[in-house]
């Protein structure tokens, strides 16, 4: 049974968008059709109706629902700054790196590329990010413009990773991050 669901059976707007990141995620933009998350869910279209209006209802939930678990995961930033600035950016970059934003990130991403709603989205959420991430520099000693040059190439990089791996992240992958972050924090 799909996370959500009612003990009556019927689904909730949640499953129909959890079914939709995974959509995303395995197959991309072009897959996500509602035939396709029908026999995902093994409902008819009926269901669908019930929750939202159309497609681009439904398009425009699954956009707002990734901003707000994006908000939640890196709502944790702000409880970082006890931690030395290397440690906190390696937080994030873990977080930002994690499974199942490996996959979910990068789908969104590339319908952002199409989308400008979703790019708007994907925009206000990186800005977000990029605010932490500078913000850590500053607390490593850089003047406020090499801090600003030192997070956005951290967030690039980590963008890069998202991109260019073919697989979840590991161990591999972990010790490469560690040796990045040493050459931007060096002096």
């Amino acid at each position: 049974m799909p996370k959500g669901r009612a003990n009556t059976g019927r689904l909730s707007a949640d499953d129909w968008i959890q079914a939709g990141y995974a959509i995303l995620a395995d197959d991309g933009l072009e897959a996500l059709k509602l035939d396709r998350l029908c026999t995902r869910l093994g409902v008819t279209k009926g269901s669908f109706y019930w929750h939202f209006a159309d497609m681009a209802a439904y398009r425009s939930a699954l956009v707002h629902a990734w901003a707000q678990l994006h908000d939640r995961d890196r709502r944790h930033f702000a409880d970082l700054g006890h931690l030395t600035p290397r440690a906190r950016l390696g937080q994030m970059m873990t977080s930002l790196l994690g499974e199942r934003q490996w996959t979910l990130e990068r789908a969104m991403r590339e319908w952002a590329r199409t989308d400008p709603g979703v790019a708007e989205s994907v925009r206000a959420a990186d800005h977000r990010v990029l605010d932490a991430v500078r913000h850590a520099f500053a607390d490593a000693g850089f003047d406020a413009d090499e801090a600003d040059m030192r997070a956005n190439a951290v967030f690039a990089a980590g963008i890069g990773f998202l991109h260019l791996s073919d697989a979840p992240p590991g161990a591999r992958m972990d010790a490469q991050r560690e040796r990045f972050l040493d050459l931007m924090l060096a002096r």
